[in-house]
């Protein structure tokens, strides 16, 4: 799986678990909505590190705290 299919996979798993929804995310981290959608759609090929700390922010847990998921492990990721 590619970073930025992980990171749609951890906001849909982050959603659910804290009862949020995307419009709720979008205020809180400030990403506008039709970015998002390209994210939670796949279509967006490169999900920025700014983007990750506001999604964190968003979700009100560090960056540290989003990205630990085995979703993040270097064997689990197609890194190029």
């Amino acid at each position: 799986m590619t970073v930025n299919d992980a990171v749609a996979k951890r906001i849909i798993e982050l959603l659910a678990k804290k009862k949020m929804t995307q419009y709720r995310l979008e205020q809180l981290s400030g990403i506008q909505h039709g970015h998002m959608q390209w994210i939670l759609s796949g279509k967006s090929k490169t999900v920025t590190f700014s983007t990750v700390l506001r999604l964190a922010n968003g979700f009100g847990m560090t960056v540290i705290e989003f990205l630990d998921d085995s979703k993040f492990l270097f064997e689990n990721l197609d890194v190029e």
